[in-house]
């Protein structure tokens, strides 16, 4: 079966998006390039609209309904940069959005859809919660379904921030995504691979969620029970559709450890002075751990989000006070 999307998907999917969203900076920081041997680019979709690349694809599928399709508004379920995504592409679009999100969403993530003008409906902690309340409001409303991931249309979105490395970047010998359900890193993968196979693509996941690691290795989805990571955004696992795009795509898998993607979030706000969340940190935490050999080349990083609890951080600093 031919992969997908294809590469002339990913470079309509950018026409189209291209008019909402960002084209983000590349930063450096000679700091770290001290600390890891090489010379390290960080793509900042942490400072993308909503804060994540997630508004790519979002926007591609979005954008991509025809009028009767979009006229009943869009559906979708996630707890965070996705959710946030949808409704604001919505937005752009004037249609309604209706969010599923579980009832233990931090309230800032809730109060971001809300802003964004979702429709909010609240439900259990499970991953069939989210399904059974989705598929409900798809039978209310006739609401087309968006999902997180696991989607051609939305893979071709954000394989969008591939065509602007490629275009920023010259000579790049190693790319790195965060990898939890692999819509970034298939779609990214996806462009690398027809435009300049040289270069190495890396995925890199949480050592205690290495489930694509495992998946790679056997050549079928493997899935974790009860994933457990400080980077929560990579807790998904691989879809149908992700799958083989890492599968014969993706030239190595790397995983980081706990402690290393909490130095790594500090190394980038001490030295970059940029936020980014846990789920951003893990490519730069394996470098650092010594995971790849990256000595001396040209590596770029996908800063894949930056939307953190800055409440929840406050409230624990207000606790150290005596």
């Amino acid at each position: 079966m031919p992969l997908k999307p294809n590469l002339s998907e990913i470079q309509s999917a950018y026409k189209l998006i291209a008019p909402h969203i960002h084209k983000t900076p590349v930063l450096t920081s000679s700091a770290i390039d001290e600390k890891v041997g090489a010379n390290v680019f960080f793509k900042c979709e942490n400072l993308q609209k909503v804060g994540a690349f997630k508004i790519r694809g979002a926007s591609n599928a979005v954008f991509g309904l025809s009028d009767e399709e979009a006229q009943r508004g869009v559906v979708t379920h996630s707890s965070g940069n996705h959710a946030a995504a949808v409704a604001l592409a919505a937005r752009w679009r004037k249609i309604p959005a209706y969010i599923v999100m579980p009832e233990t969403s931090p309230q800032i993530k809730q109060k971001a859809v809300a802003g964004y003008g979702g429709k909010i409906t609240l439900c259990g902690s499970t991953p069939r919660d989210r399904e059974e309340a989705g598929q409900k409001l798809i039978e209310k409303t006739g609401a087309h379904f968006i999902p997180a991931y696991n989607d051609e249309v939305v893979i071709a979105g954000q394989g969008t921030v591939a065509l602007e490395i490629l275009e920023q970047i010259p000579d790049l010998d190693i790319l790195i995504t965060p990898l939890g359900g692999g819509g970034l890193t298939g779609g990214v993968a996806r462009v690398i691979k027809e435009f300049k196979p040289s270069i190495h693509m890396v995925g890199a996941e949480p050592e205690a969620v290495d489930d694509a690691y495992r998946s790679k290795l056997s050549g079928k989805i493997v899935t974790i029970e009860k994933p457990c990571s400080i980077a929560d955004g990579l807790l998904m696992p691989l879809g149908e559709k992700t799958f083989p795009l890492i599968y014969e795509l993706v030239d190595e898998i790397i995983l980081a450890p706990e402690r290393q993607i909490i130095e790594a979030m500090r190394l980038i706000y001490e030295r970059m002075k940029i936020i980014i969340e846990p789920s951003s940190a893990v490519p730069l935490a394996a470098l650092l751990d010594n995971r790849l050999d990256a000595k001396g080349r040209r590596v770029c990083i996908v800063l894949s989000g930056g939307n953190v609890d800055l409440s929840a951080f406050f409230e624990w600093l207000r606790s150290r006070i005596v």
